[in-house]
């Protein structure tokens, strides 16, 4: 069995910054990529930010582009989120996800459906 577990959530006042962090452990398995996605009270899950190990590339949601940063290792199937200039809105529970199916084109890999291994969530609160 594969769990995947956050941490780094907090509270933080707007235009600070946090850092999240995810690691597999369990069954061993291999994955294409990796992503946050967060959940604010009332709202669906949505996509933040995804690594792809093929290229080691990167794509980011439009409200967090230029303030977020996602890194990680595909050996370790660890990821990070690196969040700068935090604001009220990015507040949520963030979820880390990983996924094993290969997909060339980037825009499979902003759908939540197309992630197999999900962690259980980690705080972000940010006060105005």
């Amino acid at each position: 069995q594969v769990q995947l577990v956050e941490s780094g959530g907090g509270l933080v006042q707007a235009g600070g910054s946090l850092s999240l962090s995810c690691a597999a452990s369990g069954q061993t398995f291999s994955s294409s990529a990796m992503g946050w996605f967060r959940q604010a009270p009332g709202k669906e899950r949505e996509f933040v930010a995804h690594i792809r190990w093929s290229g080691a590339s990167t794509y980011y949601a439009d409200s967090v582009k230029g303030r977020f940063t996602i890194s990680g290792d595909s050996a370790k199937n660890t990821v990070y989120l690196q969040m700068n200039s935090l604001q009220p809105e990015d507040t949520a529970v963030y979820y880390c996800a990983a996924g094993t199916r290969y997909y060339r084109f980037y825009y499979y890999y902003i759908q939540a459906s197309q992630f197999d291994y999900w962690g259980q969530g980690t705080q972000v609160t940010v006060s105005s």
